[in-house]
């Protein structure tokens, strides 16, 4: 069997992608193969990214019997068995998983959200409390952390589709609904491509209802479908910078952009906390700004926005916050535009306090952190991590306050 082809496949499961005929038919093959429970596991992990949850039950009820103390069989059961609305089973999978690796974030987070849907609210906060005990940084226990302070349920990413495009007809908001992307008509003409993924992740960190996200996202598309912020001085005092690689120009069709460093992209937003919204090419010629001016000015606000330089450890393939050096670093502001920090004047005046004159050894393949270590750190821990679908994949070195891309990082 090709090797490199299953891992391709393994690792479509693991972003919680549908695999093709094919491909199911190569990870079924496999999995029946497989001496060890770790494929089958995947197999299972991808009938559920296919909502075939039965068929999934089914695989890991033999594989529990084969293997009753596998930790990630134990998880993948309880999924399974949540996603079939068998709350008591998915429970007791979850006590025999943390019976076997009682520092499991996953049993926590999965038990929290059963509790969470029995009303049990104080009970999954006390699950989410544990979470971040062991892992500050973890992304899903900080949005369950704030469902729980709004008191409310936690929706689905077809709950708040269906809400917002409910909402964007009531108005009469011209939008079409793509299976990734809203697309809203600008009124300039154009057309604005919103990630729906981050969208619901942005409504799922933020502490409100979802009738009020709605309210408010729908509110403000209607006003953009009317135009981008009026006249050229207020289009060029909202303005940032981001960093995108080759893969993102399909999805940004007709955005301003312009070749960045180290074969990168550079493509402009409008300063929002709720919104990603690019700015349409089209809007330069409405606005009477050229794209050096709209560079200019996206580089100049994001140079009045630095953060911190935070120390993190990575045990056990976790990210944490770290109270003393590591020799491991992070630009961590977690909005979008730590990667573009990294060109700035007053951000990189941070980073030579935090770690002196040196070479840096830099991944960006994580969507809310810049990982950084100098030449003589841990790159290995670097090296074995794997980027997210919205990370920037690849091995960039920072010396002279450039980014470079390289092949690998050198001794």
């Amino acid at each position: 069997m090709d090797a490199e082809l299953l891992a391709r496949v393994r690792k479509k499961v693991e972003d919680g992608h549908e695999l093709e005929g094919d491909e199911l038919e190569v990870l079924e093959r496999a999995a029946r193969e497989a001496p060890g429970p770790a494929l089958k596991v995947a197999y299972a992990q991808a009938l559920l990214n296919a909502d075939a949850a039965e068929r999934a039950l089914v695989q890991l009820i033999a594989v529990r019997r084969d293997f009753p103390r596998d930790g990630q069989a134990l998880l993948a059961l309880a999924r399974a068995l949540i996603a079939l609305e068998r709350w008591k089973p998915a429970e007791k999978a979850l006590d025999e998983l943390l019976r076997v690796n009682p520092e499991d974030p996953e049993a926590y987070k999965a038990l929290a959200l059963l509790a969470m849907r029995r009303g049990e609210m104080e009970k999954a906060r006390q699950f989410v409390r544990r979470v971040l005990e062991i892992d500050p940084l973890d992304g899903e226990a900080q949005l369950l952390d704030s469902e729980l302070k709004a008191g409310a349920e936690p929706e689905t990413r077809d709950d708040f589709v269906q809400a917002l495009v409910a909402q964007l007809s009531v108005q009469s908001t011209p939008h079409l609904l793509q299976s990734k992307e809203l697309l809203v008509r600008l009124g300039q003409g154009g057309v604005a491509r919103l990630d729906l993924d981050s969208l619901y992740a942005e409504h799922r960190r933020s502490t409100r209802p979802l009738k009020v996200t709605v309210e408010a996202l729908a509110k403000d598309l209607a006003e953009r479908a009317l135009g981008l912020p009026e006249g050229r001085d207020a289009l060029l005092t909202q303005v940032l910078p981001v960093l995108r690689d080759d893969r993102f120009l399909e999805r940004a069709v007709g955005s301003a952009r312009r070749e960045g460093p180290a074969g990168l992209w550079v493509f402009y937003v409008i300063e929002d906390p709720e919104l990603v919204r690019y700015v349409p090419e089209q809007a330069l010629e409405t606005h009477g700004v050229t794209l050096a001016d709209l560079d200019v000015a996206a580089w100049k606000r994001l140079g009045q926005l630095p953060t911190p330089v935070r120390n993190i450890a990575l045990e056990s393939g976790q990210l944490r916050l770290s109270a003393s050096p590591t020799g491991l670093y992070a630009l961590a502001a977690a909005d979008g535009h730590d990667a573009a920090r990294l060109l700035t004047a007053p951000q990189q005046e941070l980073i030579r306090e935090a770690v002196e004159d040196a070479g840096l050894r830099v991944y960006l393949g994580l969507r809310e952190l810049v990982l950084f270590c100098k030449d003589d750190g841990p790159k290995e821990q670097l090296e074995g991590l794997q980027p997210t679908r919205e990370g920037i994949s690849g091995a960039y070195r920072f010396e002279s306050d450039r980014l470079v891309a390289v092949e690998e990082w050198k001794e």
